[in-house]
């Protein structure tokens, strides 16, 4: 197929903290209200979607098909098909790269594709149980390392990739965090300014008291620019990566 392949839509939940805001909404909650987000500003019709594919690297405890859950709450016709894509720190990049590549191949003519996803909500996990525990002590996983954040063949932490890649290219703790500060600095005054609104989609919690809307991303507004460059390492004794330059 050599006609053009168009992003016509998009749009995002806010970004929440571990055991924030959001932490009572589940993943397939999110990625419904991003897909009918996503789908609404585009102006298209439900009925015109083909299939959906959504990244999702911790789905324990999310019941069957946590694509298919996000996808019917955004209310296209039952026959659209679902796929759950599982690729650790890239599933919602390799659901879009799928999308792309079904329209190519004439399968698909309009599909939805991002991730959906909460650390919150990640279980702990007991192997041991199914068999049964007869007698002494015994193991809980935490869904949200074993599945997501720890090397499969070492358990070491991704974290002590990052270090690694660091000390091989010499890239300098002052380098990190001013790039972190950069990056936190630029995040809250497009909060400020309200330049995030556009991409983002509210999110709303129902209580038994009221409903609770999240807006805005939680953790620049944690963020603490001053405390940067006092943080201990994370990953190794003498290292250089931090809770704030490795991540949010």
């Amino acid at each position: 197929m050599s006609e053009a392949i168009y992003i016509v839509g998009g749009a995002r939940t806010p970004m929440g903290g571990l055991m924030g805001a959001l932490a009572p909404v589940t993943a397939p909650e999110l990625g419904s209200t991003a897909i009918k987000a996503a789908v609404e500003r585009a102006n298209v019709d439900p009925s015109q979607i083909d299939e959906v594919f959504m990244g999702c690297v911790l789905p324990a405890g999310l019941k069957q098909c946590p694509a298919r859950q996000a996808a019917r709450k955004a209310d296209p016709p039952d026959h659209v098909g679902a796929v759950t894509v599982n690729k650790a720190c890239g599933s919602g990049m390799q659901a879009t790269i799928f999308g792309i590549d079904s329209i190519r191949a004439g399968t698909n003519s309009v599909a939805v594709a991002g991730g959906l996803e909460s650390m919150s909500n990640a279980p702990h996990l007991m192997p041991s149980g199914r068999a049964g525990q007869r007698l002494g002590h015994t193991k809980i996983y935490d869904h949200m390392f074993t599945d997501g954040l720890e090397d499969a063949y070492t358990g070491a932490a991704m974290g002590s990739f990052a270090q690694s890649t660091a000390d091989a290219h010499g890239i300098t703790r002052e380098a990190m965090d001013d790039f972190a500060i950069q990056s936190l600095s630029r995040a809250k005054n497009a909060i400020e300014q309200g330049l995030l609104k556009a991409e983002t989609a509210a999110v709303e919690i129902k209580t038994r008291r009221e409903t609770i809307t999240v807006v805005d991303d939680e953790q620049p507004h944690k963020g603490q620019i001053d405390k940067i460059p006092s943080l201990r390492a994370a990953f190794a004794q003498d290292g250089t990566i931090t809770a704030a330059n490795a991540s949010s």
